[in-house]
Parts: structure tokens; C-alpha cells; sequence
């Protein structure tokens, strides 16, 4: 049984060479969280006191402002970093998905990136064997497959990256959003292997901007605040509280459609 224990988690980040506000400014932009100054060594405190338990099931969003922490918890969550101070237990394989084009060689075809990113992902030699026609139908790409990943546009690479990671079988998924770069058309056709994704995998957090794609693979959320986690709840209570509006207001009849829920339209201006 797969599952997360999160205790009083802290992940610091000690700079050596700080002696200009810029440099910390950029470490900062990276990781998040917030520069300690009672140490003689500039600490960017990460994240901070973050408790947190999550089992089999779970279908976790996170959210909050760029530089929140977001992504240094996806980077405890997985094992990349170790808490400076607490403990962090995962059970479990994870599948950890951070950057689309981690994994792949520009200098190399698409197909053999499919493979690369496959291994890179988990999955074996000859289960990448048996997925290979699936996920060159899906890109569309045709002859580009066969050609270096340096010839392919920022949208080409993203559709390649998208059909390797939605074939994988995961028991925890750990999901950064990454997927603005391709066209509308094509992004909702990857919306349907990016949910039975997450129907595969045993336990998902995704960290994304997006209340769409929070809305139809969540179902619950924390708010990430200076590295610290502000509030956890269902996921409509806490982008109410992040947002200060309600995410089922105004939202399309064809997201309600996917939710199951009713569409709600609320007038604006007397309209």
C-alpha cells in the first residue's frame, strides 16, 4: 500500500556566497520559501514545519504564488531532498515529473528519446517496446520521430514528453505542470490520457496554476505560503480561500460536463 508521512519537515538551504541581494533573489526565485538572517550564513528556509500524511487514493493539488515552495515539497515528496529537520517517509514507487524535457537527449530521434525518457521514468526496455506505436500515434509527429529532438519545436517536444509520461504505470505520481505549450486542440486530447493517468496511479500530487486541471484531478489541496503550508482541505475550499472566488462560478458548460457537476453561471455587473 502505497502512501506519504510528512513530520515537521524543514528544508534549508545554507549560501555560502551570498554577497549580492541578487544572488539570493535568484536562489530564492528557485526554491521558495524565505531568507533566514540569524545564522552568519544566509539560510533560504525552503520549506518549514510541514506535516502532512497521504495514502493510497489521494488525488492531492497544490497550490500558491511562484517561489510558494510548491516545488520543493514535490522534491521531498519524491526523495530528491532530505529534510533538513523531521522526517519524511514515502511508500511506494514514485514517478516523479517535474520538467517534461528531463530525460531526453536533443541530439538523439524521437524515438529513441521515447525510450530514454521511458527508462528515465521507470519503466523497462521492453515495456517501452510495446508502447512505442501508441505513443508516436498519439504525438502526431510522423517523420519528426525519426529525426533529432534539436529540429523540434518547444510544442513538438512537449507533445513527445506527453506521450511518454501519460503510457506510464505509477504508484505515486508526482506531477509539476508543464504542458502550456501546445495547442488547444491537442491539449485536450492529452487531457484524457493525463486523467486515465491519474486513474492508474495509486496517489497523485500535482502542483499547477490551472483550476481547470485541478478541478478534474484533485480532490483535495494544500496552499503552499512562504514554505509553509497555509491551509489543507477539499480542493474547491482551498482555491476559494487562494483565489478569493469560488472555481465552480462561471465555469464553462463543458467543465461541468467533465465534472458531473451543474453549470453555474453567476451575473456579474447586473447582467
Amino acid at each position: 500500500m502505497v502512501s506519504i508521512e510528512v513530520q515537521n519537515a524543514y528544508v534549508d538551504f545554507p549560501i555560502f556566497d551570498a554577497k549580492t541581494r541578487s544572488l539570493k533573489k535568484k536562489v530564492l526565485g528557485k526554491v521558495g520559501g524565505k531568507i533566514g538572517t540569524e545564522s552568519k550564513v544566509p539560510i533560504i528556509e525552503a520549506l518549514q514545519d510541514v506535516t502532512l500524511s497521504l495514502k493510497d487514493g489521494d488525488r492531492v493539488g497544490l497550490v500558491g504564488h511562484n517561489g510558494a515552495g510548491k516545488s520543493t515539497l514535490l522534491r521531498l515528496l519524491s526523495g530528491i531532498y532530505e529534510p533538513t529537520r523531521g522526517s519524511a517517509r514515502v511508500e511506494g514507487k514514485v514517478a516523479p515529473v517535474f520538467d517534461l524535457g528531463i530525460g531526453m537527449d536533443p541530439e538523439i530521434s524521437g524515438y529513441e528519446n521515447i525510450m530514454i525518457r521511458g527508462l528515465f521514468l521507470g519503466m523497462t526496455r521492453k515495456q517501452m517496446e510495446k508502447r512505442v506505436d501508441d505513443i508516436a500515434e498519439f504525438t502526431e509527429l510522423g517523420d519528426y520521430l525519426q529525426m533529432p529532438l534539436r529540429t523540434y519545436s518547444t510544442g513538438m517536444r512537449v507533445r513527445l514528453a506527453l506521450g511518454v509520461v501519460t503510457t506510464i504505470d505509477p504508484e505515486i505520481l508526482i506531477l509539476d505542470e508543464g504542458i502550456g505549450a501546445v495547442d488547444a486542440a491537442f491539449l485536450n486530447k492529452a487531457r484524457d490520457r493525463l486523467v486515465d493517468l491519474v486513474k492508474r496511479s495509486g496517489l497523485l500530487v500535482f502542483a499547477s496554476h490551472a483550476d481547470d486541471l485541478l478541478l478534474e484531478l484533485c480532490t483535495t489541496a494544500i496552499w503552499m505560503d512562504e514554505g509553509r503550508m497555509r491551509m489543507q482541505g477539499s480542493l474547491r475550499e482551498v482555491l476559494t480561500a487562494y483565489k478569493g472566488r469560488d472555481p465552480y462560478e462561471n465555469m464553462s458548460a463543458e467543465m461541468a460536463e467533465r465534472l458531473g457537476i451543474e453549470h453555474v453561471v453567476t451575473a456579474k455587473g447586473g447582467e
